[in-house]
Parts: C-alpha cells; sequence; structure tokens
C-alpha cells in the first residue's frame, strides 16, 4: 500500500514537474515568436535571407525583381515628411506630388518591408496617371518611431493621420484613396472601420489578412509547422502588454463589416504568405461596393509585376466609378 502510495505520488509529482515545464516551453516559444512577429529587430538568428523567405514563403526570384525598381523610386524627388502619431510615436512619410493630380493616394507597405520595396512597380504608373502619392513608414519600420508593428491594429489610426494630412496639404480638392500591400493592407482595411473624411472614395487591399491571430496562426503552422494553438493564449496576453491590444480583438473582417467606402481586393493565386482564403474572407464581410481581382501565379506582393496590365486596368476601372 505505501509502496502503491508512494509511485502514485512519484507519477503526480513528474506530471505536475512535466506540466512545469512545458508551461516554461511555451511562454518561451510564445514570447520568441511574437518577437518575430512584432519586434522592430528580428532576433539575430533570424535575419538571413534563407530564413526570412521560410518564414514568408517569398522566393529570391520575386526580391531580385523589385531591387532596380525600388532604388529608382528611393531617388526619386520627393518632399520627407513628419507627423505625430495619436499615440506619440514619431511617423516619416514622403510625398511625391503630380504636377496635375486628379487623385491622392496614401500608400501603407507590408511587414519588414518599405514603402520603396512594395510600391516600386506601382510608383510610375500612378505618375502617369495623375496621382500625387504620401508613401508611408509603417510604426516599428524604418525611419519611423516604435518599438513594435501591431499587423494593423495601431496602424489603422496611422493611416487615418495621413489621410488628415494629405487633405492639408491639398486643402480638401482631391479624392483620396488607401493602398495597402499585405500588412499594408490589413490596416487600411482596419482603417474603414473609422470615421474617415468624406474625400476618401475607395481602397485598395493587395493580399491583406483577415486578422493578426489568423496570419500568425497560419505562419506558424504551415511555414513553421509548430503547433500554434499551444502558444496562442500566451501570446496574446504578451501581444496585449506589447501594443495595448490582443491578437484577436480587432480584425479586418470586423472593419469590413461596417465598410461605407468601396473596395479594390487583389491578390495573387500563388501566395504562400498570406493565403488567398483571407482576401476571400475580407471581400465577403464587406459591407460597401466591392471588387475582386485574383492575379493567376502571383506569389505574395507580386500581383503587379505578374501581370501589370491587369492590375492597372482594375486600378484605372476602379477610379473611373469612384472618382465624382
Amino acid at each position: 500500500m505505501k509502496r502503491t502510495k508512494k509511485t502514485v505520488l512519484y507519477s503526480l509529482g513528474a506530471a505536475a514537474a512535466g506540466a512545469g515545464a512545458f508551461s516554461v516551453l511555451s511562454c518561451f516559444v510564445a514570447g520568441y515568436l511574437l518577437r518575430i512577429a512584432t519586434d522592430r529587430d528580428l532576433p539575430q538568428e533570424i535575419k538571413s535571407d534563407a530564413k526570412i523567405r521560410l518564414l514568408t514563403g517569398c522566393g529570391k526570384k520575386e526580391e531580385f525583381q523589385k531591387t532596380a525598381a525600388a532604388q529608382k523610386l528611393k531617388n526619386a524627388q520627393q518632399e520627407a515628411v513628419c507627423i505625430v502619431s495619436y499615440d506619440g510615436l514619431r511617423l516619416v512619410g514622403h510625398w511625391i506630388a503630380c504636377k496635375k493630380p486628379k487623385r491622392a493616394i496614401v500608400a501603407m507597405h507590408g511587414w519588414r518591408s518599405c514603402w520603396t520595396r512594395d510600391f516600386c512597380g506601382l510608383a510610375d504608373f500612378w505618375q502617369s496617371a495623375g496621382c500625387s502619392v504620401l508613401y508611408a513608414e509603417q510604426r516599428g519600420q524604418g525611419e519611423s518611431g516604435g518599438k513594435y508593428m501591431s499587423f494593423g491594429i495601431n496602424e489603422r489610426f496611422d493611416t487615418l493621420s495621413w489621410v488628415k494630412w494629405v487633405n492639408e496639404k491639398t486643402g480638401n480638392t482631391l479624392p483620396v484613396y488607401l493602398c495597402g500591400i499585405s500588412m499594408g493592407a490589413t490596416a487600411v482595411l482596419m482603417s474603414a472601420g473609422l470615421s474617415l473624411p468624406e474625400n476618401v472614395k475607395g481602397i485598395v487591399a493587395d493580399c491583406g489578412f483577415t486578422s493578426p491571430d489568423a496570419i500568425w496562426r497560419h505562419v506558424v503552422k504551415n511555414n513553421l509547422h509548430l503547433p500554434y494553438a499551444l502558444y496562442s493564449p500566451v501570446a496574446n496576453s504578451l501581444c496585449k502588454k506589447r501594443i495595448h491590444a490582443g491578437a484577436q480583438d480587432f480584425s479586418a473582417v470586423d472593419a469590413m463589416k461596417r465598410c461605407a467606402v468601396p473596395v479594390l481586393f487583389i491578390h495573387g493565386s500563388n501566395d504562400r504568405f498570406v493565403p488567398i482564403e483571407m482576401t476571400y474572407e475580407n471581400y465577403l464581410a464587406c459591407a460597401a461596393c466591392k471588387e475582386l481581382v485574383v492575379i493567376p501565379g502571383a506569389g505574395h506582393a507580386m500581383s503587379y509585376f505578374t501581370d501589370p496590365e491587369k492590375y492597372k486596368k482594375a486600378m484605372c476601372d476602379f477610379w473611373e466609378h469612384q472618382d465624382v
């Protein structure tokens, strides 16, 4: 009897120790994944190109296509802009004016990217089409302030701040469009849940995801091959401490349900970072006028490079219907 009792106590003790060790491991892994997702600086061991491609599912060819065009955009004549965010961060942008503008665009780039890389293909087209553009540098990236990225949750307010800057710059004389790629697309979609100025005529969302929780779940499970469900509660708790919001607190789907601004959704069929199903979900939830353009064979943020004519036609048609 004593021996049996000792065996049971030993088993319980071993189970408790195992549970404790797993809890510590879960906290460590969740914290590490959150650092990769939200911190301005990646952990040193993740900084190689190969490991970034593992996270995003993007290849060398996709980045090579953008290099020369990105340098050209970086060297373009521009006005450096600085504003203060709603929560006191210094945000940096780049205003490239058109001589005879028909409209203005607020362009929001993606996760661990930059304005020159994400919009280098579109920049010349926008200029020729009569667009003055404010290229924002997202919080927690580039020259803008902030320790963390928030996957659209806080960036939606930054989008609204940039719209207000553009209106002050142009005297409220131009129709304004919000255009985002990847995380930038999610930010502009989420901003539709705010009170946007009346001259915001449309949103263009290229390969946006539905929510921070959904994209983290997809990347951790499908690209990193880890059991996200084990780490999600801890990650959500840590997320609230860092960005003052949980990964499940708000989504583009939530915003789309009360959206009053026309939306053009664009996504590549071969996106291995943000699955095209997320754009379908955002599209179906959108309560406003909406259009969906799928670019066959395009990888993540590569739709314009894959089929520029289809992309330009979709955007021109969208402007034609909204520029009134």
